[in-house]
């Protein structure tokens, strides 16, 4: 199979969907590897490090799209690939469908097959190609966090870890899932009071017996959730429904009762986040103020550390990608239900139930498509 790494161009997104090593695990299995010139120089990876691993470079992004059967990327594409997407394309990377209406429209349009990181499923429910990045942003989460809650930053000027004679920071963590639980790891390093809140007893009595001292867990509603962020001086988001819209834990009625400059993290925007005040923001504007509470909903917040990022997510990606290339993406999605569960938008049809149920669209079993 053809295989295309574009250059990604959304703001600030210095990863890249393939290192030379994986690169070098196509051409071993007889694919084809086209990576655009510079792909990698924001992960710390050279031209010719890919060439030498076995790529061709491209110097454009419209020549990657056009020669690929299969792109594999990092984040979901924006308005200026639309038009570089073919009919029956196969595009693996991070939609979040359920976020972003006008994307899902496009790629509908698009006829493409896209089978999305964030839905791939093992039978344990667990998110393999969500995981890697769902670890580095929950822990970046904690790092932005403090950072924002110094004064200088229009924070409360309030150490996460305080001093001898001088209490620690209030965290409250929303989710005991990958990102509450990395995010409470960090958090408590640093010495904070830090409470993990969820839905789910059996995490939580599992969490209560693995975590620090400094970490104690309480069950998720919203009379809690009000009661806590009282007291809060950082609040992480860190809730996931698989492929659909997150729910919305913290509303605006409920600022006004936090402290001035306390913060709060949505590390679920891609999702739509999970507070009702959350919008898409950027490393280069990262932040927002309503009601004296700092907002930091940064999209692709993994994006700030690439080297460590791309090297999780190939990783994680490149077992499922190699399945994908070798036997083509239906055989592979009938073979593998793993796949088969990432599969979201197929020759114009909606074969994810979150993402038809998300935009009240067509829903279309993915079987069908299969064959």
């Amino acid at each position: 199979m053809i295989i295309g790494v574009p250059k990604e161009i959304k703001n600030n997104e210095n990863r890249v969907a393939l290192t030379p090593a994986g690169v070098q695990e196509f051409v071993k299995n007889g694919h084809t590897v086209y990576v655009q010139s510079t792909a990698g120089l924001g992960s710390g990876f050279s031209d010719e490090e890919y060439s030498l691993a076995g790529a061709e470079i491209l110097p454009t992004i419209e020549d990657t799209y056009a020669i690929a059967e299969m792109i594999i990327k990092v984040k979901e594409p924006i308005e200026p690939e639309y038009a570089l997407i073919k009919k029956d394309q196969l595009l693996f990377t991070y939609f979040h469908f359920a976020s972003y209406e006008p994307l899902t429209h496009a790629m509908i349009k698009t006829g493409a097959v896209c089978l999305a990181y964030e839905t791939v499923e093992k039978a344990d429910r667990s998110l393999p190609l969500l995981v890697p990045m769902s670890e580095v942003a929950g822990r970046m989460s904690i790092q932005q966090g403090a950072k924002y809650l110094e004064k200088p930053m229009g924070g409360r000027g309030i150490l996460l870890g305080g001093v001898p004679g001088v209490k620690p920071a209030q965290v409250i963590v929303l989710g005991g899932g990958v990102v509450g639980t990395q995010a409470a790891k960090m958090a408590a390093g640093l010495g904070a009071d830090v409470t993990i809140m969820d839905v789910s007893l059996p995490r939580l009595r599992v969490l209560d017996d693995i975590m620090p001292a400094n970490i104690k867990t309480e069950y998720s509603n919203e009379y809690n959730i009000r009661e806590a962020i009282k007291t809060a001086d950082l609040v992480i988001g860190g809730v996931l429904i698989p492929g659909a819209k997150a729910p919305k834990l913290i509303t605006k009625d409920m600022l006004p009762s936090m402290k001035k400059g306390a913060v709060i993290c949505d590390v679920a925007i891609d999702q739509g986040g999970c507070f009702e005040t959350s919008r898409p923001t950027t490393h280069a504007e990262p932040i927002y103020v309503i009601d004296d509470v700092i907002h930091y909903c940064v999209a692709n917040m993994p994006g700030a550390v690439p080297y460590t990022s791309t090297l999780a997510l190939t990783n994680a990606t490149l077992p499922y990608a190699l399945q994908l290339a070798s036997k083509g993406w239906k055989k592979a999605c009938k073979e593998n239900n793993e796949l088969k569960l990432g599969l979201n938008v197929v020759g114009g049809k909606v074969v994810y139930k979150g993402v038809s149920e998300a935009f009240n669209l067509a829903y279309t079993p993915v079987e069908e498509v299969l064959g």
